[in-house]
């Protein structure tokens, strides 16, 4: 799809609509204080990491199907660990948190190290923002929330948001040989996720062109990695790119306003208890179209790097090619529901470019539901191809 450059692809964004864009308005661009590390078999040098940070007593936290990932990693840490907490869940509920938190403070621990994905980090942070401990994350598939000061935890059926720098981790530890074995379904639906950040970063109302260069190359890269990822799962460049394009990803959320896609991903997310992931895979294509006409010049970019003039179908088609999933019926949302979502992302809406109009939602939850490609205004749908 593209030519390689530096092992990374090269992005395909028209040089022109990058320098329209620095030059058409001013902006502000902050960057937050994080220790990044990228590299094939660096978690062997987590202990040396710790030492350094002076931190000696590490809780090592992990989902229970990741529990494994745990004990390797407390031998990696070489006594620098006080012992294993197996217990985070998805969406963050804060029972799972308050155990956490008796647990680290009954083992008086002084630094947390979270090897896993999404639900796992969001663990740490949610300890660690009542507590101030230390994160060294470890990611072990394409989330992208191990460079955000963003925390989304979920109390009685609801998934509350918040920013704050407190909650951004010090050390993420990039390995890609972590993710070779990262299963093909669960690698799509992750770099579909991490993919979501990178496109409503594009049209964010504080965007930026610094933003918008990291947006595009991750589009770009994990685009053209997804595809080699399910035809070769072992593949250690596509695995190093995926992993790449998510930090990437992860760091335009960071940065950024979150606009209507996380909103729906939250609401269905907290209140239905849908695998997170996958419901970004299903909505990405939809809300995407929404936006279509208020976000013009994001929507166009997209298509740029797609090649296409309609990304949204060209996405809904990617996810089909890649076996992802493509209806909110067939990960557990009940049809009876989604009116109570729509009721949700009225009272409490993100920014977003275009308006919240009930019935255009109401609309796009339905072919979210019912797995039909997505549908922008004034233009024809079209079926994926499979």
């Amino acid at each position: 799809m593209r030519g390689a450059r530096n092992g990374f692809r090269a992005l395909r964004c028209p040089p022109k609509h990058r320098l329209d864009l620095a030059m058409s308005r001013a902006f502000t661009y902050r960057s937050l204080p994080s220790d990044i590390r990228f590299g094939p078999g660096l978690r062997h040098g987590l202990a040396d990491l710790l030492e350094g940070a002076g931190l000696s007593r590490a809780l090592v936290l992990t989902t229970p199907g990741q529990a494994g990932l745990g004990h390797q990693a407390l031998k990696l840490l070489n006594g620098l660990a006080v012992g294993p907490f197996d217990g985070a869940r998805m969406h963050t509920p804060t029972e799972v948190t308050g155990r956490a938190l008796e647990e680290a403070q009954r083992l008086g621990a002084d630094c947390l190290v979270a090897v896993g994905g999404g639900s796992t980090i969001g663990l740490s942070k949610a300890v660690s923002v009542r507590t101030g401990l230390t994160q060294i994350v470890v990611p072990t598939t394409y989330a992208g929330s191990e460079v955000t000061p963003i925390l989304g935890e979920t109390e009685n059926g609801q998934k509350v948001t918040r920013r704050d720098d407190a909650i951004l981790p010090r050390f993420v530890v990039y390995d890609p040989e972590l993710t070779y074995a990262l299963p093909v379904q669960i690698s799509v639906t992750s770099g579909i996720n991490a993919l979501a950040h990178a496109a409503e970063a594009l049209y964010a109302p504080d965007s930026s062109p610094i933003v918008g260069l990291m947006a595009r190359e991750a589009i770009a890269v994990m685009v053209g990695a997804l595809p080699v990822i399910k035809a070769d799962p072992g593949n250690s460049e596509a695995r190093a790119e995926a992993l790449y394009a998510a930090w990437l990803c992860g760091t335009c959320l960071s940065s950024t306003t979150m606009g209507l896609h996380h909103k729906i991903c939250h609401v269905l997310g907290g209140s239905f208890d849908l695998p997170h992931a996958a419901t970004h895979c299903i909505m990405l294509p939809h809300v995407l179209a929404y936006n279509s006409v208020a976000a013009r010049p994001a929507y166009e970019q997209i298509g740029a790097i797609l090649d296409t003039d309609r990304p949204e179908l060209a996405l809904f088609d990617l996810i089909a090619s890649l076996d992802g999933p493509l209806a909110l019926n067939a990960i557990g949302m009940p049809e009876a529901g989604l009116d109570a979502v729509v009721g949700q992302l009225g009272a409490s809406p993100y920014a977003n470019p275009a308006p919240l109009v009930t019935e255009r939602l109401r609309a796009m939850l339905a072919d979210a539901w019912a797995g039909r490609p997505p549908v922008r205004d004034g233009a024809p749908a079209m079926r994926a191809q499979k």
